[in-house]
């Protein structure tokens, strides 16, 4: 069985610690999808995070590998190496250009989704207007697909979701998102987009962010509370995990360069309070006490395999091997 984590956030700068990627390969973990830019960091940010961050996982070969396939991920796992892909958080840094998905892709990133809680030319933010996917967006799901990357709807408002399922030709996944009906938060999901995700073939990974678990100090139980529901709602096959911790560190600045104003991309109305800066999230060694947490809550060991890791794998293992470009 494969250990998944759907999304984390090291700083976003070139020099960002590696000693949470080591905690993730301590903690049992096989692949990590980190995040590498989000819509309010320009290029000029994101391609020295990517470039660096690739270089020195490339530098330790008997740590890390940077997969291409699910194959990939399979060595890490029997080598004891961390398998890291990357990430991308909302479609500016696609520049409104479809063919920079492919190379985003040829890169390592392997997963997009289209706005950061706020609306673009492309698609909706979950804390923004209602918007729908655009004609541009709509393009942009069909290069996403034909680029054999993994289809995220989190951050994105219910219209677009919706309008991203129904064009996607393969599972879309949500990497870090949790039931409204369990915790209200505008970047937590409905049950009819769990619905439709499931629909798809795809997979809702929970976060482990606090407020859109609703408690204060996250534990394995509190995630295995959010497991269950959609597990009850749609089937233990469309449940992973994606714990969106933010990790930083004191001596970094990783905020975008120039005005940046994080009330605007974190507004105080949504429930944000002083931007991210008061988030909770579980830890890493949650992962640890995630199995015992699942069976408690009546799944058996078939599922949760599926729950930690090979639910993420099967949806990889079919949209990455189906690229077309």
């Amino acid at each position: 069985m494969i250990r998944w984590e759907a999304h984390t956030c090291l700083p976003l700068h070139p020099d960002a610690s590696f000693e949470p990627l080591e905690r993730y390969r301590t903690a049992g973990v096989h692949h990590v999808c980190i995040n590498v830019g989000m819509d309010m960091n320009p290029l000029s940010q994101i391609l020295p995070v990517l470039a660096a961050f690739r270089a020195r996982l490339r530098a330790e070969p008997g740590r890390y590998l940077i997969p291409s396939t699910v194959a990939d991920i399979e060595h890490a796992r029997k080598t004891g190496k961390l398998a890291v892909g990357f990430d991308l958080e909302g479609a500016l840094p696609l520049l409104e250009r479809p063919e920079m998905v492919a190379l985003y892709r040829d890169l390592g990133v392997r997963q997009i989704h289209f706005a950061y809680n706020r609306n673009n030319s492309v698609a909706g933010g979950c804390h923004d207007q209602p918007q729908g996917l655009t004609a541009l967006g709509r393009r942009m799901v069909q290069a996403v697909n034909d680029a054999g990357v993994l289809m995220d709807c989190a951050h994105t408002e219910r219209r677009t979701t919706l309008d991203i399922m129904a064009h996607s030709r393969h599972p879309v996944v949500f990497s870090h998102a949790n039931p409204l009906a369990l915790a209200e938060h505008g970047r937590n999901i409905t049950d009819e987009q769990i619905r439709a995700c499931a629909a798809t073939g795809g997979v809702v990974c929970i976060s482990g962010v606090s407020k859109f678990l609703g408690c204060e100090a996250p534990q394995a139980n509190d995630l295995a509370r959010h497991v269950a529901y959609v597990a009850d709602l749609v089937g233990a096959q469309h449940v992973g995990l994606g714990l969106d911790i933010g990790f930083s560190q004191a001596e970094l600045n990783d905020d975008p360069p120039g005005a940046f104003d994080p009330g605007f991309w974190w507004p105080a109305q949504a429930g944000y309070g002083r931007g991210i800066s008061q988030m909770r999230y579980a830890p890493i060694e949650t992962w640890q006490a995630l199995p015992d947490a699942l069976r408690a809550v009546g799944m058996g060991s078939r599922d949760v395999d599926g729950v930690l890791g090979d639910n993420m794998a099967r949806v990889a293992r079919q949209v990455w091997g189906a690229a077309t470009d």
